[in-house]
C-alpha cells in the first residue's frame, strides 16, 4: 500500500510539473513585461508619440539575474524593494504626465501634493462629481492592482521551474550582451538604457532645489522696492479714478499670435478698440510673463499684486504669511474702497485676509440665481454687471477692484452670448444658454473641437469687456490681462508663458505710460520684450505715484 501511494504521488508530481513550470514562466514574463512597461513609459506627454521603438531598460536584465541567483531571504527583500520601486516610479510617471499636460512641467512631490484638492475641484466641476470619483477611484485601484500583480509575478523566479529558467536567462543575457558589444550604437536594433537611478536622483534634486528656493524667497521678502515711495504720494496720480484689475482666464499670448486663433481674436480686438475709442478712451498693450501655465491662476494673482515671483504653491503660501503689502492694500491705504469679485470661489477662502479687501464677493455673494455653465459658476457678463451694481453704482468712494473672469475656463462649453445689460437681473436670463451646446464629454473627445471652443470663449470674454468698457468706462482705469496660457492641448508644446496685458483709460492717464514704450491699441507688438508679472507692481506704483 505504501509503495502504491508513493508511486501515485510521483505520478501526480510528474504530471503537474509542466503546469507548474508554465505558471512560473507566465509569472516571470509578467514581471518583466510590467517592469519594462513602467520603465519605458515616458514622463513627458510630448514623448508619448515617440514611445516606439522603446528602449530596453538594463534594470530589467539586472532584476531578472538577481531574482534568479539570490538566496531565498535576500530575494524576499529584493521582491519587496522592487515592488515599492515599481509603485513609486509608476505613480511619479503618471503624475508627470498629468502635470505635464496641465502645467507643462514635471510633478514635484514637495510642492504639488497640496494642489491635488484643486485638481479634484476642477475635474469634478468639468465632468461631474460621480464621474470624477469613478475616474480617480479607477486610477487608484489600477495603480494598486498593477503593483500587486508585479509583486505576485516576481514570485515566479522562485518557482520549481527556476533551474531551467536560470540556464535560459543566462544564455539570453550573454547573447544579448555579446551582440551589443559587437554592434555600434547606431546599429543596435534594440536600444538600451539605465534610467531608474537618474530619474529618481533628478526627483530628489528637484525637491532639494525647492527647499533652497524657499530659503532664497525669504531674502526676497525682506526687500520691497516700493517701500521707498512716500506714503502720501503713492497712487496720487490716480486720485478720484476707479481702478479695475481684470484677470481673463486662459487668455495667453497664443490667442493673439497662434495662427489657429489670431484671425478671430484680431478681429475682436479691432472691434474692441473701436468701442474704446468711441468712449473717449485710449489703450496701451504689452506682454507679461506669468509664473504658471495651464492653471493655478492664484499664483499669477499673487505675483502681480504682491510684486513677488510666486511660481509655486510653497512660495504663494509663504507670501500669504508675510507682511508684503499688495496693490490692493496700498490702494486701500491711499483711500480707495477695495473689492474682490471672485465668481470661481465656492468654498472658504482664508487667504483673502492677506490681500487687503474691504469687501469680498465670491460665487455665492454675487447674487447669481441662474444655472451654472458646467464648472463656470456664472457668465462674465453677469460678473461685471453684479460688480457694477454692487460696488460702483451710488458709491461714495473711488473703487479699486480685482476681478476674475472665468467664462474662458475649461471645459469651454457651453459658451455664453451677450444679452441686454438692462435685462440681466439675477442671471436667470442665462438659463437657456447654460444648458445649450454639447457636454464636455463630447467636446473633449476631439482636440480640434476643444481648440474651437477655447477660441469661442476668448472671443466672448473680449466682446463682453468691450461692451462693458464702452458702457461703464468713464473715469476708470482698466488693467486687463490673462492669468496664464492655457494647457498644451490648446497651445501645443513649447509655448511661452507670456500673456497680453492692456491698460485702458483716459488720454491723460494713458499718457503717463509713455515711458513704458508699449504698443498703442490692444495688440501688443511681437517684438516687445515681455515683463515678468511680479515686476508690474513696482512699475505701476512708480508711474502713478508722485507729488500732488
Amino acid at each position: 500500500m505504501g509503495l502504491f501511494a508513493r508511486a501515485h504521488a510521483d505520478s501526480l508530481s510528474h504530471s503537474s510539473a509542466p503546469r507548474a513550470n508554465a505558471i512560473a514562466w507566465l509569472r516571470m514574463a509578467t514581471a518583466l513585461l510590467l517592469g519594462f512597461a513602467v520603465l519605458a513609459l515616458p514622463s513627458n506627454p510630448a514623448a508619448l508619440a515617440r514611445v516606439f521603438p522603446p528602449n530596453l531598460p538594463l534594470e530589467i536584465l539586472g532584476l531578472a539575474v538577481a531574482a534568479l541567483l539570490l538566496p531565498g531571504k535576500v530575494f524576499r527583500v529584493l521582491r519587496a524593494f522592487a515592488t515599492a520601486l515599481f509603485a513609486t516610479i509608476l505613480f511619479l510617471k503618471l503624475a508627470d504626465l498629468g502635470t505635464g499636460s496641465a502645467f507643462q512641467r514635471p510633478f514635484n512631490p514637495y510642492l504639488d501634493l497640496k494642489i491635488m484638492t484643486d485638481g479634484w475641484n476642477l475635474l469634478s466641476g468639468s465632468i461631474g462629481r460621480a464621474e470624477a470619483a469613478a475616474f480617480v477611484s479607477g486610477a487608484i485601484l489600477l495603480w494598486l492592482a498593477l503593483s500587486a500583480v508585479f509583486f505576485w509575478a516576481l514570485g515566479g523566479f522562485r518557482s520549481p521551474g527556476r533551474p531551467t529558467a536560470l540556464g535560459l536567462a543566462a544564455a539570453a543575457a550573454l547573447t544579448l550582451l555579446a551582440g551589443l558589444a559587437t554592434m555600434s550604437m547606431e546599429a543596435r536594433a534594440v536600444p538600451v538604457s539605465a534610467d531608474v537611478a537618474p530619474y529618481l536622483t533628478n526627483r530628489i534634486a528637484m525637491i532639494r532645489q525647492s527647499v533652497a528656493d524657499l530659503a532664497a524667497f525669504e531674502t526676497e521678502l525682506k526687500s520691497d522696492p516700493a517701500a521707498s515711495l512716500p506714503p502720501d504720494q503713492r497712487l496720487s496720480r490716480l486720485a478720484g479714478t476707479d481702478v479695475v484689475f481684470i484677470f481673463v482666464e486662459s487668455y495667453g499670448r497664443s490667442a493673439i499670435e497662434d495662427g489657429q486663433y489670431a484671425p478671430r481674436v484680431a478681429t475682436r480686438l479691432s472691434r474692441m478698440a473701436q468701442e474704446v475709442a468711441a468712449a473717449g478712451l485710449q489703450a496701451r498693450s504689452g506682454w507679461l510673463t506669468a509664473p504658471t501655465v495651464g492653471g493655478l491662476s492664484w499664483l499669477s494673482h499673487g505675483a502681480l499684486l504682491s510684486g513677488l515671483w510666486t511660481d509655486s504653491q510653497a512660495r504663494y503660501d509663504r507670501m500669504i504669511a508675510s507682511e508684503r503689502p499688495t496693490l490692493n492694500a496700498l490702494f486701500r491705504q491711499a483711500g480707495w474702497h477695495t473689492t474682490a469679485i471672485m465668481p470661481a470661489i465656492t468654498m472658504d477662502w482664508p487667504e483673502s485676509g492677506y490681500f487687503g479687501y474691504d469687501t469680498i464677493r465670491d460665487a455665492s455673494g454675487l447674487g447669481y440665481r441662474g444655472k451654472p455653465f458646467n464648472w463656470v459658476t456664472m457668465p462674465d457678463q453677469y460678473t461685471l454687471s453684479a460688480f457694477q451694481k454692487m460696488d460702483r453704482e451710488g458709491a461714495n468712494k473711488t473703487v479699486m477692484a480685482e476681478i476674475a473672469l472665468i467664462s474662458s475656463h475649461a471645459p469651454w462649453t457651453p459658451i455664453p452670448t451677450l444679452v441686454d445689460w438692462d435685462k440681466i437681473g439675477d442671471g436667470r436670463i442665462f438659463d437657456e444658454q447654460a444648458v445649450s451646446g454639447d457636454p464636455p464629454s463630447v467636446v473633449w473627445s476631439d482636440p480640434a473641437r476643444i481648440r474651437e471652443q477655447y477660441l469661442a470663449s476668448i472671443d466672448y470674454a473680449l466682446e463682453t469687456l468691450g461692451s462693458y468698457i464702452s458702457r461703464y468706462g468713464d473715469n476708470t482705469l482698466f488693467v486687463i490681462l490673462g492669468d496664464h496660457q492655457p494647457a498644451s492641448v490648446i497651445t501645443g508644446e513649447g509655448a511661452s508663458r507670456d500673456v497680453p496685458v492692456h491698460i485702458i483709460g483716459s488720454p491723460a492717464m494713458i499718457e503717463q505710460l509713455s515711458s513704458w514704450e508699449w504698443s498703442e491699441g490692444l495688440v501688443p507688438a511681437s517684438s516687445l520684450a515681455p515683463m515678468r508679472m511680479d515686476l508690474f507692481r513696482e512699475r505701476f506704483l512708480r508711474t502713478f505715484s508722485g507729488p500732488a
